[in-house]
């Protein structure tokens, strides 16, 4: 499966992982092609001074401010499927005229490639590379963990303070340029994003805050009732539902924990597939499988955050 325009020959193919300038490639003909629908924001660079694009994707002859969705991925530079996934989700929110009812109510915000430094080393130089690629105090060790870098109990549980882990947690919060221009961007959204939603893999599991420790929002509920909505709504792989620290362990500083803690209801991450066979080296061949089986429980998301007060 494809998308291609026969005018410009741009095309994304979903039975390969790839490249960032791919991603960035096809956003462009997107904003380009759809400029009523389409809107390419650039938030700031990366260490490595490439562009941070977040797509707004909404109805432009609505003039209402709506309720809005949040979606990123490539927090981790080596979980490939997630990039795809939420490039998927823009084409299928962009390009097919069947999923136009998804756009009535709710204006969608999503970041393909939130560590575009890291995603591009992993292809070029180390498949399983995690971080940034910030220079660190240790020269021999670059990188931060993008997912422990966040402002919301920074350096807790799950966090190192060794530049060498793969859990590094960075001098300060927000020490990353693309965790401070990500949060600083949805700062300044806070009031119409309503669902944050951060695909990772892998462990086919979603999972609800907190994260830094086994703790439960006072809304817990809530959030446990409209994930195991959404994930009914999969056929074809079996996710885990419950709090992140408990279904996996704890770790202190992530974007979901930070998103929940400004105010964002419902903050969920994604572990997508596989359970560990293939693990971070999903094959491409999977790309589609996943992202079709995910997709409907957007459904499920757009519903909830349309009922809700901006």
């Amino acid at each position: 499966m494809s998308s291609l325009n026969t005018k410009t020959g741009h095309s994304m193919d979903w039975t390969k992982y790839h490249r960032l300038a791919d991603i960035y490639g096809y956003l462009n003909y997107l904003a380009s092609t759809y400029p009523s629908r389409v809107e390419l924001i650039n938030i700031g660079t990366s260490y490595e001074k490439r562009p941070l694009y977040v797509v707004r994707i909404f109805n432009r002859s609505s003039s209402v401010v709506k309720p809005a969705v949040w979606i990123d991925g490539g927090i981790h530079a080596r979980e490939w499927i997630s990039p795809a996934l939420a490039t998927y989700i823009i084409r299928q929110l962009v390009e097919v005229p069947a999923n136009e009812a998804l756009l009535c109510n709710v204006d969608w915000f999503i970041m393909p490639v939130m560590n575009p430094d890291g995603y591009e080393y992993s292809h070029a130089f180390n498949r399983l590379w995690r971080k940034t690629r910030s220079v660190t105090s240790w020269t021999s060790c670059r990188g931060v963990d993008p997912n422990r870098n966040f402002g919301y109990k920074w350096g807790g549980l799950g966090t190192s303070t060794n530049p060498c882990s793969d859990v590094y947690k960075g001098t300060r919060a927000f020490s990353e340029p693309e965790t401070f221009a990500t949060s600083n961007f949805i700062k300044g959204k806070a009031s119409s994003i309503k669902l944050y939603l951060t695909l990772h893999s892998y462990g086919q599991a979603a999972l609800i805050p907190w994260g830094y420790n086994v703790v439960y929002p006072s809304d817990y509920s809530d959030m446990l009732e409209l994930a195991k909505s959404a994930v009914s709504k999969f056929t074809k792989y079996r996710y885990r539902v419950g709090n992140a620290a408990a279904i996996y362990y704890p770790a202190a500083g992530g974007s979901d924990d930070w998103a929940k803690s400004i105010g964002i209801k419902y903050s969920y991450t994604f572990e997508l597939s596989d359970t560990g066979a293939y693990g971070f080296l999903l094959p491409a061949s999977n790309i589609l499988p996943v992202c079709q089986d995910f997709f409907p429980a957007l459904d499920v998301f757009a519903a909830k955050v349309a009922t809700m007060k901006v």
